[in-house]
């Protein structure tokens, strides 16, 4: 891979301009500061010296430049408010200094939410399964009373395309197995789209977009709650239930944890079961996806410490081989789809498919 250009998108941000920002935006912090899990943007737990809306200890967001424009940032602010206010537990950002949930500092974007403290949810027990079923649908509900005007739509392989065109394009595989890689994906990419095209009338519906296990909180006494809507897109429901199950080679029981996810789910809402067949369609653009995030943020300096291996002819070859697999997953067929593997899941924190 091609030595990636400096990314300085964060250069700025030392604990002292982060206090800046937040005192600015009308939130004095009392100095307690931690770094939280993200490679996408940089977020951070502070203590504010007054409480807001009953919560003292909050959580920053500063959003990677350029990646999304303010309409999408706010449309996103919007969808979590509008969840809030239908008692879907979720971490909805504050109104800030000026009137807006986003604020401006310096070149940097900030926007704040209390914090939601919470554990991973036992995605063993199928009544846990059930209730975050129970719960997506009723994020789902709100999410199908308008449609997003500004995030990502999710009706075809093209996010999947970009990518690939993207990699293609920057010469980020190495040139002895790029053809072995892009003959690879692009037949993947004419079996995502045939799948897409398979559904024709396909509702698109507003979606959490990264429901993956490290987006949901769980509290024994109120259960589940979501976190990040960072990746929130219009898109197929099943993309916010295929991410949530576990990985293994149990065909049986991937099929109890999927009926369980489906069973609570259908207690509220219905669930068109063809939307199954994206499944695979779905993980395929993930991993596709993935590889050109990694690219594309290779300058920023967390990114080389964080995943050492990327880049590497053993992983270029390592993603033909899983892409040639998941040719052969996507074939119709009759058997319910195989669920997620644990590597095509993990939290990379807002990864998404922008």
């Amino acid at each position: 891979m091609h030595a990636a250009t400096p990314d300085l998108s964060f250069g700025d941000l030392t604990p002292e301009f982060m206090l800046d920002a937040l005192d600015a935006a009308g939130l004095r912090a009392d100095g307690r500061m931690l770094q939280l899990n993200s490679f996408e943007n940089r977020v951070l737990q502070v203590h504010l010296e007054d409480s807001r809306q009953g919560a003292q200890v909050a959580v920053a967001k500063f959003y990677r430049p350029a990646r999304w424009s303010d309409a999408q940032i706010l449309e996103e602010h919007a969808f979590a408010a509008e969840l809030a206010a239908a008692e879907v537990p979720v971490a909805a950002p504050w109104t800030l200094e000026g009137g807006s949930t986003l604020f401006h500092y310096e070149g940097q974007r900030l926007g704040v939410t209390p914090r939601q403290g919470g554990r991973g949810p036992e995605l063993e027990d199928p009544e846990v399964l059930r209730w975050i079923g129970r719960l997506l649908a009723r994020l789902h509900g709100v999410g199908r009373q308008r449609p997003f005007g500004e995030r990502l739509h999710w009706a075809s392989a093209a996010p999947a395309q970009a990518a690939r065109d993207w990699l293609i394009g920057h010469d980020a595989i190495p040139p002895e197995i790029a053809p072995s890689w892009d003959d690879a994906a692009r037949r993947c990419l004419d079996a995502i789209q045939a799948a897409f095209d398979s559904l024709p009338d396909l509702q698109l519906t507003r979606l959490h977009g990264d429901c993956h296990p490290g987006n949901i909180l769980w509290t024994p006494d109120r259960g589940p709650h979501f976190v990040d809507l960072d990746d929130a897109v219009m898109g197929p429901v099943v993309q916010d239930l295929w991410m949530l199950l576990p990985g293994g080679d149990d065909a049986e029981a991937a099929r109890r944890l999927l009926n369980a996810v489906l069973d609570g789910y259908e207690q509220i809402a219905e669930f068109d079961d063809r939307e199954l067949r994206l499944m695979e369609p779905l993980r395929t653009m993930r991993m596709i996806h993935h590889s050109a995030w990694l690219a594309r943020r290779w300058g920023d300096p967390a990114f080389p410490l964080a995943f050492p291996w990327f880049g590497t002819p053993n992983y270029w070859l390592d993603q033909v081989a899983k892409l040639r697999e998941q040719l052969e997953a996507m074939k119709p067929k009759d058997a319910p789809p195989t669920l997620a593997r644990d590597e095509d899941i993990a939290d990379f924190d807002g990864d998404g498919f922008a």
